[in-house]
């Protein structure tokens, strides 16, 4: 089984392993951080039916930019960071993230 975005550590350390016997030495912090973008992308995506907006990474903040590049909405992490809330629940962050995604898409 290929893990292609990690929902919980168990996953997360899996995608590490994988990764390096590809040759990609990434910490646990960076699978996190790509899993996490790539989620709110998902839930993004799929709110608008299809890809308008991007969510990119601005420091600790998840940003939305629309097709012509004008930032809508910024996400920021529950707690002390995104890092944290995934290791804490990533559940519960998941929950968060559909959550901004609709209201960052301005439920379109």
């Amino acid at each position: 089984m290929f893990i292609q975005i990690p929902t919980d550590m168990d996953e997360v350390q899996l995608r590490q392993l994988q990764l390096k016997q590809h040759g990609e030495d990434k910490t646990e912090d960076e699978i996190i951080n790509q899993a996490v973008l790539d989620i709110f992308q998902g839930f993004l995506d799929q709110v608008e039916d299809g890809h308008y907006d991007t969510a990119s990474w601005q420091g600790e903040t998840l940003i939305v930019t629309d097709i012509d590049g004008v930032q809508t909405a910024t996400v920021t992490a529950q707690g002390a960071s995104f890092d944290a809330d995934f290791r804490e629940s990533a559940e519960k962050l998941e929950l968060h993230l559909e959550q901004e995604a609709v209201r960052a898409s301005g439920a379109r």
